[in-house]
This record gives C-alpha cells, sequence and structure tokens, in this order.
C-alpha cells in the first residue's frame, strides 16, 4: 500500500510516496481506508526536524488528522463502510494517517459528520480537539467572556464556534483586518488587530492560539491557556488568582463525537483552502509553508 513518508528531515522535497506494508490490527484497533487527511503545523515542523527530542525514527508515515472507511471494526462496535474519523499522535505512537491503510485504537476513532464531505470532516481532528478540549480546561460556561487571541486561525476559528454554541460570549484578536469579517460573522463581538485595545477588559478566560500573551485582558482570578509551545509557558500570573496552562492534544474519541455532533447540528463549519491529491503531496506542503490561509490545506487519497 501506498504511504507518506520521510528518511530524511528537510524541505518539502524529502517528501515521497512509499510501497510499504499494510498494518496489522491488535486486540481493539479498528482499521480504517484513508479517504482524505489535512495538513498541521505539526506536520510541517516534523517534516523539517525542528521537533528534535522525542521524534519517531525514520523512515517515518506522517499525519496525525484522519477521514476515512472502516475497513475491519474488530470489536469496536464500528460497522464496515461506516465513515469515520479519527486522530492519531503521531509523535508519541509512531502511527501516522498518511497512508491508504490505518490501523487506530477504537478509542480514538469516531463516526463521522454526516452533514459534510469526508474531505471537510478530515479538518476537524487535530485543531477541533485542540480547540475542544482547551475550552474544557478553561471551563467558560454560558454567560462568561472569552478572548481569542488568533479566532481566525485553523484552531480558533473552530473555538470560537463551539465558543459560541456553548453561549459563550466571545470577542477576538485576529492578525489582520481581512480576518475580521470571519470572526463577526462567526459570533465575536468585540473584535481587534490590536492587542493594546484589549487591556483592562476583564475576560473570564483567554484562549490563545499563537503565543500573543495578552496577560493584561484576563481578569484576576481567570483562566488563561495559551496551544504556542514554541512561544514558551504562560507567565506566571498567580499572583492574580489566574490559572495559567500550555495544552497539548490528545487522543480522544469522545471529544471527536462532540465535534461530529456540532457540525451536523450546523454549529460547527469546516473550512477547506484547498485540496491535493496523494501525489501532490510537496505542493501541497508549500502551499501550507505559504501562509495566508483561509481553511486548511486537505490531501485526498
Amino acid at each position: 500500500m501506498r504511504a507518506i513518508q520521510i528518511d530524511r528531515f528537510g524541505t518539502p522535497d524529502v517528501l515521497d510516496v512509499a510501497e510499504v506494508q499494510p498494518p496489522e490490527p491488535g486486540a481493539g484497533d479498528v482499521l480504517i481506508r484513508t479517504v482524505a487527511t489535512s495538513i498541521n503545523p505539526v506536520d510541517d515542523k516534523t517534516r523539517a526536524g525542528a521537533i528534535g527530542e522525542g521524534t519517531p525514527p525514520l523512515p517515518m508515515t506522517l499525519g496525525w488528522d484522519l477521514a476515512g472507511i472502516v475497513v475491519d471494526g474488530g470489536d469496536s462496535g464500528l460497522r464496515v463502510g461506516e465513515r469515520v474519523i479519527a486522530l492519531s499522535h503521531q509523535l508519541s505512537t509512531g502511527r501516522g494517517t498518511w497512508s491508504d491503510l490505518v490501523a487506530l485504537p477504537a478509542r480514538t476513532v469516531a463516526a463521522a459528520p454526516r452533514a459534510v464531505s469526508l474531505v471537510e470532516a478530515a479538518t476537524l481532528p487535530l485543531p477541533g480537539l485542540t480547540a475542544l478540549q482547551t475550552l474544557d480546561w478553561l471551563a467558560v460556561s454560558a454567560g462568561e467572556r472569552l478572548l481569542i487571541a488568533g479566532a481566525a486561525g485553523a484552531v480558533g476559528g473552530l473555538a470560537l464556534q463551539i465558543a459560541r454554541a456553548r453561549g459563550v460570549e466571545v470577542d477576538a484578536l485576529v492578525s489582520r483586518d481581512a480576518q475580521a469579517g470571519f470572526a463577526r460573522d462567526h459570533g465575536a463581538g468585540f473584535v481587534t488587530t490590536d492587542p493594546g485595545a484589549l487591556r483592562g477588559r476583564g475576560y473570564d478566560a483567554v484562549f490563545d492560539t499563537f503565543g500573543a500573551f495578552v496577560t493584561e485582558a484576563v481578569a484576576d482570578g481567570g483562566r488563561y491557556a495559551s496551544i504556542a509551545t514554541q512561544a514558551g509557558p504562560v507567565p506566571d500570573l498567580s499572583a492574580r488568582g489566574v490559572r495559567g496552562t500550555v495544552h497539548q492534544v490528545r487522543e480522544d474519541g469522545a471529544g471527536l463525537r462532540e465535534l461530529t455532533g456540532l457540525v451536523d447540528r450546523g454549529s460547527l463549519r469546516p473550512r477547506v483552502h484547498a485540496t491535493f491529491g496523494l501525489h501532490e503531496i510537496r505542493a501541497a506542503h508549500e502551499r501550507f509553508r505559504r501562509g495566508g490561509l483561509a481553511g486548511k490545506i486537505t490531501v485526498t487519497f
């Protein structure tokens, strides 16, 4: 079968479509035929060799996101032919999703949304779970005030929609004026490109997607979560009673089921910027690296 692999680190030129042995599902695994996947920042960093210690050994199959069709459900209760989505924590498990067939633990798999295509569904797992899990840590509830820094990005855009579906009042910090319309259209109240405009606004919680560290915006006793691991830890705000964390995504089938429900109820809309075929994987990475995206870069098998 085919898999997108690297045998060295570097530019997108190191990406190859290789012939590999099909996986052997273990106890509790589900065997899935891949229909589509998407590119995330972690994939770009892994290919470039920027992860460092803890990177799986070479050659490796890349990929975290997966949307596909069940080939063998094992004892999971998933039926052959069922449309599913999944997240594989590729760095810690070595199980990349960029291959024709993927065997994953059933606990990482969920039924795909019925309201969208599998290409659209492939954009959900990593950014969607990052958004959902971070919002759960922030424990923002209906009527509370949340600031999302980077509210038009892959994670921030989903976090905005999930929070609004929970009845949370959301304001947005975006990078460019062109992104303000997206934030407003998806329920943000106050929208700005100026971090200075957020000082003293007293948010119950701040969701920081890119290391903005707008700590003056959070109220005393509030919560501050960052997902920008490359930017370092959240500054110590304990003197103000503010709890802080840098959240890293985890495999979470229950969370994927929640995302599926939100999509099927119309509360969450995936965004695809462009779709590439398997043999266009180098071009797909080059487009991802150029930025300026209005959605995810997806790859079909």
